[in-house]
Parts: structure tokens; C-alpha cells; sequence
């Protein structure tokens, strides 16, 4: 688990992530405060070391919260601690769903989108620089063109940009 996180931010550890290792690594065993520091350095490859300056105060907390608790120096996770980790680990896969469609959709989405107002963009600034020169019949056309991409955009569902003709 701390592996595949580590390799994606790096050896940087985000705020929290301590908390919910602590909490994630009880749920299958019971710990010392240094074998917790020490699963960690071991599952880290030695990229993150927790000191005992953050491990033992947190483990306090988690404590005080009652999300934890301590027998013979041990610490083991409690019934509301167990329900705080299934809660934890429903919302990261609800948001990691969500993430894997937004960056699958999304990158085409954002494509199409910028290309489109790119065009836009480039037809306006002919348009303007020669708005004077046009006859009618030649800005009415024009006019009908961009309400046209605008409908186009703007029925477009949920975002998806795919059913966009790009011409």
C-alpha cells in the first residue's frame, strides 16, 4: 500500500497520510509504537522514516479519539476505529473513480474544448479585422455559423465533448 502511494507523490508524505497508515496498519495486527515506525521504513524501501516525534504523539490522538487503543504496549484499532478505515477506504475509491474518468474524459474533453475555442478565436480576429469589408448576407452567414458551435456546445451532456463534431 505505502509503496504504490510513495511512488506516485514521491518522497514527500502528504498531511493525514501517517494517520491513516497508523489506522490502516492496525486493522490486520497489533503494533508498537517502533514496529509501526519500522513497517513503515520496511514498506517504503527506506524513502519515508516516521520519527518517533510523529508517531507517538499521533498515536495519542488516535487514542484520545478512541479510534485506537493500548494493551501491554501494543496498540490495536477499535470497533469505531475499523468503522473510521471502512469509511476512509469507501471515499478514496468513490474519488478515485471519479478521478480515473475525469483524467480519462478529461484530457480529451480539455483537447477538443481548446481546439474548438481555438478556432473561434482565430475566425473572430479575421472577423473583426474585416468586419467592415463584409457584405450582409456574408455576416449573417457568419453569425448563423457561430450560433451554430454554440448550440453544439451547449448541448453537449455532462461534458462529453466526443459527440462534437470537429470539421
Amino acid at each position: 500500500m505505502i509503496n504504490e502511494w510513495l511512488k506516485r507523490v514521491g518522497s514527500s508524505v502528504p498531511r493525514g497520510f501517517s494517520r491513516y497508515f497508523i489506522l490502516d496498519l492496525l486493522k490486520n495486527r497489533t503494533c508498537t509504537g517502533k514496529e509501526i515506525i519500522n513497517i513503515a521504513i520496511e514498506q517504503s524501501n527506506g524513502i519515508w522514516r516516521p520519527s518517533p516525534g510523529l508517531i507517538y504523539p499521533l498515536l495519542k490522538r488516535l487514542q484520545e479519539e478512541e479510534l485506537i487503543e493500548e494493551k501491554d504496549n501494543k496498540y490495536k484499532i477499535t470497533i469505531k476505529g475499523k468503522s473510521t478505515t471502512e469509511d476512509l477506504d469507501t471515499i478514496n475509491d468513490i474519488v478515485k473513480k471519479q478521478l480515473d474518468v475525469l483524467f480519462r474524459v478529461g484530457n480529451v474533453g480539455r483537447f477538443i474544448a481548446m481546439d474548438i475555442l481555438e478556432r473561434v478565436k482565430i475566425m473572430g480576429t479575421m472577423l473583426s479585422s474585416n468586419v467592415s469589408n463584409l457584405t450582409k448576407d456574408e455576416a449573417t452567414r457568419y453569425k448563423e455559423f457561430l450560433q451554430g458551435e454554440l448550440e453544439k456546445i451547449n448541448n453537449t451532456k455532462n461534458g462529453d465533448w466526443k459527440n462534437i463534431p470537429i470539421e
